[in-house]
């Protein structure tokens, strides 16, 4: 088991944990910071004095209660739907593909994909705001046509990994179904 740490394609740390579970069984779990407890404090309070300053003014005492549901909504909102933890990809050569992304929350959604559908894998380009970014994507079969691809599903994309990080799974990937 290694882990080494990689940035993402905003400069933010991440981390590649690489295990061997065989010689046609491996996994990839790329990490993401945690949720920062200072930034949820400062954004909380920003929103909450913000509404303080709109009730000084207004009376209201509504525009208080609202600024708090509001801010508790949305961060239980951001933690259960848009915060990954960590992306997890389980490459098994006589199988298939596993895809996991955990919540903060602890919500896990999975997908596997069986290795007869799988065309290929490989590092993509992609612009994105005014720069180039590499992701990692599986090609799928296209079953009435062999040699098309029916279409494109694109890994680790809450965590961004940048080049260095994707070569490395990349390589890894291709070696296990090399052997297939």
């Amino acid at each position: 088991m290694e882990d080494e740490t990689f940035t993402d394609i905003s400069g933010k740390a991440i981390s590649l944990d690489c295990q061997n579970h065989s010689s046609l069984c491996r996994e990839f779990v790329v990490s993401v910071p945690k949720v920062s407890i200072g930034k949820v404090m400062v954004y909380t309070c920003c929103v909450w004095l913000l509404a303080y300053a709109v009730f000084f003014f207004t009376e209201n005492t509504a525009v208080l209660s609202s600024a708090i549901f509001i801010t508790l909504v949305g961060m239980m909102l951001h933690i259960h739907f848009v915060k990954v933890d960590h992306e997890t990809l389980l490459v098994i050569g006589s199988l298939g593909i596993q895809l996991s992304s955990s919540y903060a929350s602890g919500r896990e959604t999975t997908t596997f994909i069986e290795i007869g559908k799988i065309k290929d894998i490989v590092i993509n380009e992609a612009i994105y705001m005014h720069q180039i970014i590499y992701y990692l994507c599986v090609l799928l079969k296209d079953p009435s046509e062999p040699n098309a691809v029916s279409r494109v599903v694109p890994l680790f994309q809450s965590s961004k990994p940048r080049l260095n990080c994707l070569m490395k799974v990349y390589k890894s990937c291709q070696e296990i179904l090399s052997k297939c």
